[in-house]
């Protein structure tokens, strides 16, 4: 499907049980990397591995978690070696206005959705440091820019914050030969938005302000993914690219 070759190269993604993740973890398989599918569920993590081609091995760990990220990497560079590129998609979504979210919900969503971005980036920077090279693709969302999602405070804060961190981490680690960019989804036809695409009067609001006249599909994201991984982007770093069919225009 994509033209993209990645053959000898090592892909952790993260969150990659379902949804956007199963479908980056596919989509760099078939790109003929060696992928890493993680996710905290070893059961879709597995389901993950048993529904695709090429090489898909399964590390179930919690990304919130910095001591499983560093058993997980560390057991990732004992089978393999190396780590060549990294995709921080993990993340949760709750829904509750700021006055009735419990402290339980803000705090989840923060460790799942920015946190363990840092705990992998820096682990997995490490590795990536002493061999001089390395991608970083961070999955946050057009949320993350200038669009309010209502009842969704601490996803936005979460998203922008993420995006927040790839441009300072690209930063830091352009010295290191390491890139590091982030995606931006508008709404996607994933398990996370089914209850909402049920709604007729919300499909018809979303696609009002799409220009492209649709909603985005896993594969969408995978296509960019694997451009920002390849050597067609070695130029590229530092940025946050929304994925929306236009309805961003910056």
């Amino acid at each position: 499907m994509y033209s993209v070759h990645l053959r000898g190269r090592v892909a952790l993604v993260t969150g990659a049980g379902r949804g956007i993740g199963r479908a980056l973890a596919h989509g760099f398989a078939d790109a003929s990397a060696t992928v890493a599918v993680n996710d905290i569920d070893l059961e879709t993590a597995n389901l993950t591995a048993s529904l695709g081609h090429g090489e898909l091995n399964v590390y179930a760990a919690d990304v919130a978690d910095p001591d499983a990220v560093q058993r997980m990497v560390d057991a990732i560079m004992n089978d393999f070696g190396r780590i060549d590129i990294l995709v921080n998609n993990a993340g949760v979504e709750p829904t509750a206005p700021i006055l009735e979210m419990t402290i339980d919900e803000w705090q989840q969503t923060l460790n799942v959705n920015l946190s363990a971005a840092f705990y992998t980036s820096q682990a997995v920077g490490r590795v990536m440091r002493e061999a001089g090279r390395g991608v970083i693709v961070n999955i946050a969302s057009i949320a993350g820019h200038n669009i309010p999602l209502k009842d969704r405070s601490a996803y936005v804060a979460s998203k922008a914050g993420l995006v927040g961190f790839t441009r300072e981490c690209a930063r830091e680690f352009a010295a290191y030969g390491i890139r590091v960019n982030a995606i931006c989804p508008g709404v996607i036809e994933t398990e996370m938005t089914s209850h909402r695409r049920g709604d007729a009067l919300q499909m018809q609001k979303w696609l009002a302000d799409i220009p492209m006249g649709r909603l985005g599909v896993p594969d969408d994201v995978v296509g960019l993914a694997l451009f920002l991984c390849s050597d067609g982007a070695r130029y590229l770093t530092g940025q946050a690219i929304n994925l929306d069919g236009g309805k961003v225009m910056l």
